[in-house]
């Protein structure tokens, strides 16, 4: 195997010694030395364009390569008279330059395994001259590299020194491929990974709130993982890339055209250009500004790789004026400066590029050098010296680093393998790579700018970084500034250094910030930072900044719209106006009530009382009353106890009121239907007070049945209600059935109340209750035909409530009972029997007990009629109570004597109606004639009714008995003999009959049950009034 890597090598030589026939001859520095080790810095530039397939390097530099080169000279120089480290060894060096290109790098890189592989032949006597002889020269092995500065180029020296397991360690090599130790093993360095730098780069793009830049990145490894990292990190930060380009550093000038056009396309939206770019195309890109006039348009964020370099900025200060820059932290290494401002041409020999970068660096020729650049005419003299515009390399103090971290290394080597030995011992000799890259990852010392040197598992050193700005400090002169830190994750910024005023801040923005309750709707096509803002429905809060999220029923946004709070449940209270307005008038209405029932039960046995079913008016009095007690449980804070209230006092409460008055109008309407027939009836069915409490009674139960119902239907409880967003009540969980049904129940009680009252509307006079039921009702229609619409049309429900049963009560109450109780306490000469009759007519019930008396009366009432009296006759009738209260039944004329009065008429025995009709108005002074109507049916049937209406006016007690008893005497025997069929008309009485004395109206004829026999007896033959008493 090793054998086919020698083999390998060798043809890879004789490759590049083929193809390198045009190239210039690689200088090298050598130092000598126990131990080896091989340096590669950048001592000219990179090739360019035209000259990459001859690999010429370019011009010499003074910091990334002659002060390296000298920093490795000089520093081996102070290790190796260092006592305390490796003592009794000496460091040597091997330095070559990689011309910052993977080519030549390459191509150095095999010099040093070349030199080492036949180094190790030679120790092992396998390397002989043809004559048998040692080799003419030997050199020792290279047992580590320090370098190269470039990403790119040490990863092309990685892969071929591992395979020969050679220790690298990297001074500026910062791309994050590097950390992979899969694929790169025996690599080391002591500056961090690009990671680290784009984060610290991500840092201060987000501290000034740029979140819209465009990225340019140098092609190779260098540029483009640490532009990956960057753009990956800002993706999470919420950071947008308006577009990313790349570029190689020694691209033409119209490719750095090309790119800035593009750029210029973003403007003036993406002003911030970050760079992970090496420092010649942070260069290109500033030579492309000048040329196309856009100084000034642009900020430039750079990487460490243009970090405080002048040669970037170089005659380009004012288009690289504002730009911040990243530095590894690496402070001025003071004892360098102290050595390198003091070398000169003629005693630095063992530099070999020392002279050329003399002449290169003062524009002059050295006379008599063997180095002598002819194409300068000026000749250096001896008062030319280095402290002239001398910048320290910014690296300066990590090529150090990586010196003392190889020497501290093989020092801690030679202490593990050797110890107690000074010098190498035979264990060290050859040195293992494996071995040394395992001592190498434990080492730790303090370096030269007094931090911590150590290497984690990776092989990577903590990272540490100073910002730069670049400004203009006077006229025509700019430099660059420390204007803040990157440690481990910490930035720190002066910003009033970097910005004289704060409104001087550039703005890298797409899009504006939205306001407060406004979420960013991305655009088609467009990135995340390009948006619209679009403000969120008042119900909504802002989820995040992309979504509006609507509250939950019951909460509303909070002033910040970033979440939601619970709205204050609302229910009535007792100290707002409506229900302040509500319980008072309920409270007047009970008070009202209770006064009322108070009065009924103190006068329940007057007229008044008795003749308004009292028992009724009880239950119509205890409905008003629950009406009035139901808005407390409305307007109480709902619970479901007052939920129950509530559903049974609404329903109940008109249920009980109105199913009274149905009863009442019903038994009235029938009353008096029966009175207006002209042929009398039998008397109505469920007229007694008990009938009528269970009808009652009966028509609220099916109310009640109705509630029980309902309550297994839809239990009551609390609940929120929403009547909108912004809005929650706290009430009872009665929906619409609930409230209907019940209404529903009591509307058509209403109704058929209704419907009784205006059929009883034609009451007589004296009848005064139907007409106040009437009024009640069609009062009580049209509040509830204005409650239906108000109530299921607004969110006033319990108001609308509370005065609607309210109302209802009050309209009850004031109508039906307040007009009797003024009867009682203001009119009590009011409050008699006959005030309140139902009807003047009188009805008595005629029983036949014997078929003779039935006989004999149709027989007499047959000769009654069969007497023709003269014109004028009158016929009169009275008995001893007729006489004692003066009261008249009734006088007959025959037919033709009636003048303008009424008149009468009778038919046969055989079931036909005999009828006496009334003057309604007599002459002046006379008396108002009253009717009598005797129905007669046929003798099948012996019961027979009779209707008598009584005498108004004054009071029985006032008349005086007349004394003309003996007229109706005299007249009987006449009577009697008259034929069947006689028809008789009445005229006005004698004038000696005129008495202005009348029975009272409070004193009407009693109602009873007779036998016709007992009919004719009073009425034909003794004249009797009959007493009655309407129920």
């Amino acid at each position: 195997m090793v054998l086919l890597l020698i083999l390998s090598v060798l043809l890879l030589k004789e490759d590049v010694r083929g193809s390198a026939q045009s190239s210039e001859r690689r200088v090298v520095a050598h130092m000598p030395g126990d131990i080896i080790i091989g340096a590669l810095f950048s001592v000219h530039h990179q090739p360019t364009v035209d000259k990459v397939h001859e690999r010429k390097c370019g011009a010499v530099r003074e910091q990334y390569g002659i002060q390296r080169v000298e920093a490795m000279l000089h520093t081996l120089e102070r290790i190796n008279s260092d006592p305390t480290l490796l003592p009794n060894i000496t460091l040597g060096c091997e330095i070559r330059d990689s011309c910052w290109h993977s080519a030549v790098a390459l191509e150095q890189s095999i010099e040093f395994i070349r030199d080492s592989l036949i180094s190790s032949e030679e120790e092992e006597g396998l390397v002989r001259c043809v004559d048998g002889s040692s080799s003419f020269r030997s050199k020792k092995p290279i047992v580590g590299v320090i370098g190269p500065g470039s990403s790119s180029v040490a990863i092309q020296v990685q892969n071929l020194l591992q395979l020969f397991n050679i220790p690298q360690i990297a001074y500026s090599a910062t791309s994050m491929d590097l950390s992979d130790k899969t694929l790169f093993k025996y690599f080391m360095r002591v500056v961090p990974s690009d990671a680290q730098q784009a984060r610290a780069m991500v840092d201060i793009v987000k501290r000034y709130n740029w979140t819209y830049v465009s990225a340019v990145h140098t092609e190779g490894n260098y540029g483009e993982s640490g532009m990956e990292a960057f753009k990956d990190m800002s993706a999470k930060e919420g950071i947008c890339i308006a577009h990313s380009y790349k570029i190689y550093s020694n691209a033409g000038e119209q490719s750095f055209d090309k790119l800035l056009k593009k750029l210029r396309s973003h403007l003036p939206k993406a002003r911030v250009v970050a760079c992970f770019c090496e420092g010649m195309t942070v260069r290109g890109l500033l030579m492309a500004m000048r040329r196309l006039g856009l100084a000034g348009e642009f900020l430039l964020l750079g990487s460490d790789g243009w970090a405080d370099r002048y040669d970037v900025t170089d005659g380009y200060q004012r288009e690289a004026v504002g730009g911040i820059t990243i530095k590894l932290q690496s402070p001025d290494v003071k004892w360098f400066d102290d050595y390198y401002l003091k070398l000169r041409p003629e005693t630095n020999l063992r530099n070999p590029w020392f002279q050329e970068f003399w002449q290169h660096r003062f524009q002059c020729r050295l006379e008599g050098f063997a180095q002598e650049n002819s194409k300068y005419n000026k000749t250096c003299n001896s008062s030319l010296t280095l402290r002239t515009h001398h910048v320290q390399d910014s690296k300066m103090g990590f090529v150090i680093n990586a010196i003392y971290s190889m020497a501290y290394g093989l020092h801690n080597m030679q202490m593990s393998l050797c110890p107690g030995y000074a010098g190498l011992c035979d264990a060290m000799k050859p040195i293992d790579g494996r071995k040394l890259l395992d001592s190498l990852m434990k080492t730790n010392f303090t370096g030269v700018s007094g931090d911590m040197i150590l290497f984690d598992e990776n092989g990577d050193s903590p990272g540490r970084y100073e910002i730069m700005n670049f400004k203009e400090m006077g006229k025509d002169y700019f430099d660059y500034i420390n204007v803040g830190s990157w440690d481990n994750g910490e930035l720190k910024m002066d910003d009033d250094e970097v910005w004289s005023k704060k409104n001087n801040i550039i703005r890298s923005v797409c899009s504006e910030p939205c306001e407060k309750g406004q979420i960013k709707v991305i655009r088609k096509g467009e990135v995340s930072c390009c948006w619209t803002c679009t403000p969120c429905k008042e119900n909504e809060y802002v989820f995040d900044e992309y979504t509006c999220k609507a509250c939950q029923l019951g909460s509303w946004p909070t002033d910040d719209l970033t979440g939601c709070d619970l709205i204050p449940v609302q229910y009535l209270r007792w100290g707002d106006p409506e229900p302040i307005a509500a319980v008072v008038f309920a409270c007047l209405g009970l008070l009202a009530t209770l006064f009322v029932t108070v009065i009924f039960i103190i006068y329940r046995d007057t007229p008044v009382v008795k003749s308004s079913s009292r028992e009724l008016c009880y239950i119509i009095l205890a409905g008003i009353c629950l009406g009035y007690l139901c808005t407390f449980c409305l307007i109480a804070k709902p619970k479901q106890i007052y939920c129950y209230l509530q559903r049974i006092g609404i329903g109940l409460s008109p249920a009980m009121s109105y199913s009274a008055l149905v009863t009442k109008t019903n038994r009235i309407a029938r009353i008096l239907a029966g009175s207006k027939k002209k042929i009398c009836t039998k008397k109505p069915r469920f007229m007694s007070a008990c009938a009528q409490l269970v009808i009652a009674f009966i028509l609220i139960c099916i109310q009640l049945g109705i509630i029980v119902a309902l309550f297994i239907m839809e239990p009551p409880d609390i609940m929120h209600d929403y009547p909108s967003i912004r809005e929650v009540y706290l009430i009872c969980n009665t929906t619409n059935l609930g409230v209907v049904t019940p209404l529903g129940y009591n509307g058509l009680l209403i109704l058929s109340c209704t419907f009784y009252a205006f059929k009883t509307r034609n009451v007589p006079a004296n009848f005064n209750e139907a007409k106040y039921i009437a009024f009640t009702m069609y009062t009580t229609c049209i509040i509830w035909l204005a409650f239906v619409p108000i109530y299921f049309g607004s969110n006033y429900k319990i108001i609308t409530m509370c005065f609607s049963v309210s109302l209802s009560a009050t309209v009850a109450l004031g109508c039906m009972f307040v007009p009797k109780v003024y009867i009682i306490l203001a009119k009590p000469e009011r409050n008699v029997r006959s005030a309140f009759t139902t009807s003047t007519v009188v009805r008595m019930h005629v029983g036949d007990g014997k078929s003779s008396s039935a006989a004999s009366r149709s027989s007499s009432l047959v000769n009654l009629w069969k007497r023709r009296g003269s014109s004028g006759e009158t016929l009169r009738y009275k008995d001893r109570r007729l006489a004692q209260h003066k009261s008249e039944i009734e006088c007959f004329t025959p037919k033709g004597s009636m003048g303008n009065g009424g008149r009468a008429t009778m038919s046969s025995s055989n079931g036909k109606s005999v009828t006496w009709a009334q003057n309604e108005k007599s002459t002046r002074g006379q008396h108002l004639w009253q009717r009598l109507s005797v129905h007669i049916n046929k003798k099948e049937n012996p019961n027979q009714t009779a209707v008598i209406k009584p005498f108004p006016k004054r009071r029985p007690q006032e008349l005086k008995p007349p004394q003309e008893n003996r007229i109706w005497r005299s007249w009987w025997p006449s009577l009697r003999h008259r034929p069947s069929g006689t028809r008789w008309t009445r005229g006005a009485p004698p004038q000696t009959l005129q008495s202005p004395n009348r029975p009272s109206a409070s004193h009407p004829l009693p109602n009873m049950t007779l036998s016709s026999s007992e009919i004719t007896r009073r009425v034909l033959h003794r004249c009797e009034p009959l007493e009655t008493s309407l129920g």
